[in-house]
């Protein structure tokens, strides 16, 4: 049993100092250094690509964000709260408040709804928590939409980084070039006068 419980801890500290080991090389730290600031750079790179996307689709209504496509509802569950009403798929921005009037209405009843004003402001807060704002349209959640906006974004998000990782690479490989043939003729330098030596 003590061999056992031995040989469990000689692992355990193997199995630690190959951990420490790890850790302690270069590569691993400059891999956590890399992935940080490559996260701090995605960042900024997505706030550049949303800021000139923004102006890129400056007459665009609802810029970035409007550029979706609502797909036809397939079922019952994706076609909305009430088309009767206009609460489909989709409805504009402009409609909040006269959508929300007619939903009350339809449900309490005009008199209800004259005799207590919050109701309407209560079946706007429902109909928001069932759709979201994108650009200057609400959309149904359970509709299928595609976000072109958002797409684009992140396609313009890789290229730009692509491009500037390449760049950081091949000056680096550029620099690590010179560096190799600056060593190469000082190893020239130092063994042509042992040679010249040795000659004579």
């Amino acid at each position: 049993m003590a061999k056992k419980e031995l040989k469990a801890k000689e692992k355990g500290k193997g199995l630690w100092a190959e951990f420490k080991e790890f850790i302690n090389k270069g590569n691993a730290f400059m891999l956590a250094v890399g992935v940080v600031i490559g996260g701090a750079f995605s960042a900024i790179v997505n706030a550049f690509v949303n800021i000139l996307m923004s102006v890129a689709t400056w007459a665009v209504p609802g810029g970035l964000k409007g550029l979706v496509t609502v797909l036809p509802a397939l079922n019952d569950a994706q076609r909305g709260m009430d088309e009767a009403i206009g609460l489909g798929q989709y409805f504009d921005a402009s409609q909040l408040q006269e959508l929300a009037t007619a939903s009350a209405t339809k449900t309490y009843g005009a008199d209800v709804v004259a005799a207590n004003p919050n109701l309407i402001e209560s079946v706007k807060s429902t109909i928001l928590g069932k759709y979201t704002l994108h650009g200057l349209k609400y959309t149904y959640n359970m509709s299928a939409v595609i976000d072109w906006g958002t797409l684009i974004n992140a396609v313009l998000s890789f290229i730009i980084i692509a491009v500037v990782l390449f760049i950081i690479v091949k000056v680096s490989n550029s620099i690590a070039r010179k560096a190799e043939e600056a060593k190469a003729k000082a190893v020239k330098k130092i063994e042509k006068p042992a040679e010249e030596a040795e000659a004579k």
